[in-house]
């Protein structure tokens, strides 16, 4: 199970920001091109482009070049699986790392 926390910590780190949080919701609509995002922040473009790798870097975001922009789309798959990483997380599980540390109570 540890390599799946170290999976997906890189994701929890990318949506650790308030900034990239607000992007993802932007994406969730569809693609956008950078030149869109960067105008509802107050920040400067390689402050976006730092944001944006980030994002990319940890895969829940595709980025391509247009011309001199660069579009960006969520990553859909990579979005399911991490759904699905919290809904297995939040839950009890036969296999869970809670099991060792619970003591029988009868």
């Amino acid at each position: 199970m540890d390599d799946v926390y170290r999976e997906y910590a890189p994701i929890f780190k990318a949506l650790s920001d308030e900034t990239r949080l607000k992007i993802v919701d932007m994406l969730s609509c569809g693609e956008m091109c950078a030149c869109d995002i960067l105008t509802e922040f107050n920040i400067s473009q390689p402050t976006l482009s730092y944001h944006m790798k980030i994002l990319s870097d940890s895969g829940l975001v595709f980025a391509k070049r247009d011309g001199a922009w660069m579009k960006y789309t969520i990553n859909q798959e990579k979005s399911n699986t991490l759904i699905d990483f919290l809904s297995r997380l939040m839950k009890e599980k036969d296999d869970c790392i809670c099991k060792k540390y619970r003591r029988n109570s009868k």
